[in-house]
This record gives C-alpha cells, structure tokens and sequence, in this order.
C-alpha cells in the first residue's frame, strides 16, 4: 500500500544541487521510488528572474535551445491566468535525485474543481518501469485530495497504448473522440478525453487497499 507523503523542501540551500536550487519551498510528494517536486508560478518567477539560462535548463531538465525557448515563452505569455491556474510537479529518482519525467495538472479551474492531467517520463532509462503508475497515484490523491478537485480529465492521443492503459489501470471512464485535436509532427490527430470523478478513485483506493 502506497502512502502518500507531503513535505515541503529545505529554505536553506547547502549546495548548487538542482533541488536545492530555490528559496523557495515547493512541495514535495514522495513515493517508494520516487520524489514529486512541486513547481509554481512563484518559482517560475524565481528562476527567469534570478537564475541563468543554464541553471534553469539544469532545474527544469531542458535539454535543447528549443525547449528552453518554449519554456521562457511560456512563462513570459503567463503560466496562470484569471480562470486557469497550474500545478506542476518533477519526478525525481529518490536514489540519484535525477530528475527523470514531470506530472503537472495544466489547466487547473479552482471555481470548477476540475483540472487536466498530462504526464512525461523523459528518460528513456526509466521507461517500461511502472514508475508513472506510483507517481500518478501520488499526484490523484493530491489532487483530490489537497487541490478539492472533483474531476481530473486526460487528452490521450488515440495510439498511445501505455497512456491509454493507465488510465485503464486508475478507472478513468473514456467520454469520447476529438477530431484532429493535436498537432503532433505536422499532423493533426485525433484524442481520447477521459475523466475521472472523485467518489470514483475513492472507490478505485478502497478496491485496490490504499
């Protein structure tokens, strides 16, 4: 049975570690084999202002120009606006403290009690690992939990088995097809929308002992 634990990380930086590289103090989830490390609009303040480019590559595991780029544009349009907030956190590998994928709830409605979830492993190394099922189970309780979400919705591109088994493995319920809906390499796709209900992963929990 997994615990969910909630900590929030050290003010008080001892080395030029990429964890320890803010003042601030993000939460911080932890699983068997992993660290979620929240990452905030405050903190994303933090690092555009204060920090280099390299250092915030290294921080928000960037590994080209392009994605750097992305990023800053990102953050200089707004993470958040007056109706959509984020939640953003890193998986961090609990034996190297490498960060290794990301889990964020990207359009977060706090009036609505309902947020999007999107999810990476960016290390090829640990892929195929069962390691996105202990984070996304992490970051379900959170939500429901500490976030007062009623629904988590998820956009699955209709070929991405390993994603579409997730939301299998969690209960999510499929509520339709969207048409050309993503971009993806200069073609447009078409999604899954899935979703899934608070009394539904209380049940989910209860089934499965957590």
């Amino acid at each position: 049975m997994m615990k969910l634990l909630i900590s929030r990380a050290s003010k008080n930086p001892v080395s030029p570690d990429p964890a320890n590289m803010l003042s601030a103090s993000p939460v911080i989830l932890s699983t068997e084999r992993l660290l979620l490390r929240e990452l905030t609009p405050a903190m994303f303040n933090n690092l555009f202002l204060r920090k280099t480019k390299q250092e915030i590559m290294e921080y928000l595991n960037l590994k080209t120009d392009q994605e750097y780029a992305d990023m800053e544009e990102r953050y200089t349009k707004g993470i958040t606006t007056y109706f959509q907030d984020f939640k953003g956190f890193h998986l961090l590998d609990k034996a190297t403290n490498k960060v290794i994928g990301h889990c964020d709830y990207h359009t977060w409605v706090p009036g609505h009690r309902r947020a999007e979830i999107g999810y990476a492993i960016t290390n090829e190394k640990y892929k195929n690992k069962g390691l996105m099922k202990e984070a996304l189970e992490s970051i379900l309780t959170f939500g429901f939990g500490q976030m007062n979400l009623f629904r988590v919705e998820a956009v699955i591109t209709t070929y991405n088995t390993p994603s579409l088994q997730l939301m299998q493995h969690f209960g999510f319920q499929r509520e339709g097809l969207l048409r050309n809906h993503y971009l993806v390499d200069e073609h447009l796709v078409d999604t899954y929308i899935y979703s899934l209900l608070k009394p539904e992963f209380e049940a989910w929990k209860r089934k499965h002992n957590v």
